[in-house]
């Protein structure tokens, strides 16, 4: 069936999961961005509009990470007529929400289906990694979880190396985001470039507890392993206003663990119901507020879909 207008939405992700340094990446559900496609003859790919980013972000098509990866699958498909793309960004930018990540994934989503959906939706991963790399280098955990839902071990850049991890059903996340923001190259240049055999071993155990526990559902154990990082927390913390206050207040409130959401700043909160999830955001967001500094902050759970089309006509 022929299309010459989609729209699609792609969800907000958070990557790390405490412990797990570009190996885990959790979908999020209820916020995220959109993108609308149509073709034009011509074969460039024009932005016509970016709402929701302030200004901020590049409408030069080559810096675009949307732009970027719709390119790499028009090129895969010898696909010779361009794009308008519209973009509508529902995530804050550098907040550790994979924001870079769902605009990539959502203009790839929304362009295979302008094309009758060549590809299945995993295997769109590579064309959006390439917009991706360009703010945080080809790493999959935020983009393979927008992109495909749920939570997900990336052991590598390909679709084999993607493994669905189980997502226990009393998991609720509790997020405050204070207004700064944290570009994730920033983030990542700070980080030690080596680590001890001892490290290296607590690190590797964590991970194997933090996985063990998903598969049996352990939501105490899930938010300990959680918080057993000894190499990229303790590198980043400064970049993160009120950390240690807000970890305090959100578990006074009953959460399980905090954990940093990507690069950060957004704090996620482990909770095992909504009506707890809804107490902690009211503590973190009130940490924040006595020092009267701005924090958007709500709870969420996890998001089981991933990236979705929205409407093609």
């Amino acid at each position: 069936m022929a299309f010459s207008r989609a729209e699609a939405y792609a969800p907000a992700s958070v990557a790390n999961l405490g412990v797990g340094f570009d190996i885990l990446g959790m979908a999020l559900e209820g916020m995220g961005d959109r993108a609308i496609v149509e073709f034009q003859d011509s074969p460039e790919i024009v932005i016509t509009d970016i709402q929701g980013d302030g200004g901020k972000l590049p409408r030069d098509p080559g810096l675009n990470v949307a732009s970027v990866s719709a390119r790499a699958l028009l090129d895969q498909v010898g696909e010779k007529r361009g794009l308008k793309m519209k973009l509508i960004k529902g995530l804050p930018l550098a907040s550790g929400l994979g924001s870079s990540a769902a605009s990539a994934v959502v203009a790839v989503v929304a362009l295979n289906k302008l094309l009758d959906e060549p590809f299945a939706r995993q295997d769109l991963l590579p064309f959006c990694l390439e917009g991706e790399a360009l703010v945080s280098g080809y790493h999959a955990d935020n983009v393979a979880p927008s992109l495909l839902g749920g939570i997900i071990l990336v052991a590598g850049i390909t679709v084999d190396a993607i493994q669905f991890l189980p997502i226990p059903d009393e998991l609720h996340l509790a997020l405050a985001t204070p207004a700064v923001q944290v570009p994730t190259n920033g983030a990542r240049e700070i980080l030690p470039k080596q680590i001890s055999l001892k490290t290296m071993i607590h690190q590797s155990g964590a991970v194997a507890q933090l996985v063990d526990a998903l598969h049996r559902g352990d939501l105490k154990a899930l938010g300990a392993a959680m918080e057993k990082d000894k190499v990229i927390e303790p590198a980043r913390a400064f970049l993160m206003p009120m950390l240690d206050e807000v970890r305090a207040r959100a578990k006074q409130a009953g959460a399980i663990s905090v954990f940093i959401g990507g690069a950060g700043p957004t704090l996620c909160a482990v909770c095992d119901r909504q009506s707890v999830a809804e107490a902690t955001v009211s503590a973190m967001k009130s940490v924040y507020s006595e020092v009267g500094m701005r924090c958007d902050a709500r709870s969420v759970r996890v998001d089981r879909r991933g990236a979705i089309v929205l409407d093609a006509r």
